[in-house]
């Protein structure tokens, strides 16, 4: 894997794509800054080796153009601060400005470009837009995996034109080593932990872990289409009807494998989408009428809990239920838990990114498992079997 550490950036400009963007609340103040802080070391790399860093990102999904509201200025500071120097910024990605900037930077210096996706020939690919960016920088250092999954100008396009000195930053490398330890090498029993709220997001996902794992937990909305599937009954609970068929499949093709598939037994539900609504705990295939299933019971949280307990790696990705509503996240906390409690007993465990990493998050545990993503659909990709753009470009020849 061509990662940084082959190489001395004494005096070299290093063209940095990360990735942060990172959630900002009505006063552009930052609410999350994980993205930002897991790219730390790759930057604090290059610097101590005497580079310089031009650091090029997207924030958010900006239609037109530019953005006030998408501006990476607004992170400026908080990045400033995390580095302990001051961050300079180029009001533009390309152009005489970015260009005036970057060739005047000096090492130990780091410079912040305008958000990508202010123009549309990054979400394109546009090879024209990705040279103008590669003249900024003499290597290329990739450590946005949130993003590795996109074809995109920064992110993969732009490789091209570093031939023998493009490279996976820390971040980058961390995430690919830990997906692979848990696609080819996993210490067994290997449990995988699904969840969300629908079976089509995670069909190919699921496939591909039945040639993996030992047990496979199936919670969350995509519970209920199972539950339908079986004959039960599941109220106003969320149901893809079309994929009925398909998870009867599931199951046929995960016994055949011998793996073992554990879905609920008992379901919190309530009346209506509503952090105050009514609730109750009913069977998982007999919700009555007019009632929702917005988390799993206490009886199916104990199961899950003692299925993880006995595992020695455990991938989840998507929460039990509605976690985001305080009255609803009783059971993504109780699996939180449940692999912690593993992870303390030596269990190797990963969060899948995504909801899984915002539940691990909400509940203050993200440092207590032994790896967390920051890809949440790069990850399911790359675990899916195919190919990522961002990685590929690196990798080739």
């Amino acid at each position: 894997m061509n990662t940084i550490d082959q190489f001395d950036f004494k005096d070299k400009k290093a063209l940095v794509r990360v990735d942060f963007n990172v959630p900002l609340d009505a006063d552009f103040k930052i609410t999350d800054d994980k993205r930002m802080t897991a790219a730390l070391p790759t930057i604090q790399k290059i610097l101590k080796d005497g580079g310089s860093v031009i650091l090029m990102s997207h924030l958010g999904r900006p239609k037109e153009g530019p953005a006030d509201k998408y501006s990476l200025k607004h992170i400026l500071g908080d990045l400033s601060r995390m580095l302990d120097l001051e961050v300079k910024f180029a009001a533009d990605c390309i152009g005489e400005e970015a260009a005036k900037l970057a060739a005047n930077l000096y090492p130990g210096q780091v410079l912040l470009l305008e958000n990508l996706r202010f123009y549309k020939e990054e979400e394109k690919g546009d090879a024209a837009f990705a040279e103008k960016l590669s003249k900024l920088g003499d290597v290329y250092v990739n450590d946005a995996f949130g993003t590795a999954h996109r074809a995109h100008a920064s992110t993969a396009v732009i490789a091209q034109f570093f031939q023998g000195a493009r490279y996976f930053g820390y971040l980058m490398a961390e995430e690919l080593k830990n997906a692979e330890k848990i696609l080819n090498n996993p210490d067994r029993p290997f449990t995988a932990i699904m969840g969300g709220a629908k079976v089509s997001d995670k069909i190919l996902l699921i496939e591909k872990l039945l040639e993996k794992v030992d047990n496979l937990i199936i919670g969350g909305g995509m519970a209920y289409t199972f539950a339908k599937a079986q004959g039960g009954t599941i109220g106003t609970s969320l149901l893809e009807a079309d994929k009925q068929e398909l998870s009867l499949e599931l199951l046929k093709k995960a016994e055949a494998r011998g793996v073992k598939i554990f879905l609920p037994i008992d379901t919190v539900v309530a009346d209506k989408f509503d952090n105050d609504a009514s609730q109750k705990v009913a069977p998982t295939k007999a919700i009555p009428d007019e009632w929702m299933g917005l988390d799993i019971g206490p009886e199916t949280r104990a199961l899950f809990a003692d299925v993880i307990s006995k595992s020695k790696t455990v991938l989840w990705n998507g929460p039990m239920g509605v976690f985001e509503m305080a009255n609803f996240e009783h059971g993504t906390r109780a699996i939180a838990d449940a692999v912690v409690g593993a992870t303390n007993n030596g269990s190797f465990t990963m969060i899948g990114g995504g909801d899984s990493a915002a539940a691990i998050a909400k509940f203050g545990l993200e440092d207590q498992v032994s790896f967390v993503s920051t890809g949440g659909g790069a990850l399911l990709e790359y675990m899916e079997g195919k190919e990522l753009p961002g990685v590929k470009a690196i990798n080739e020849k």
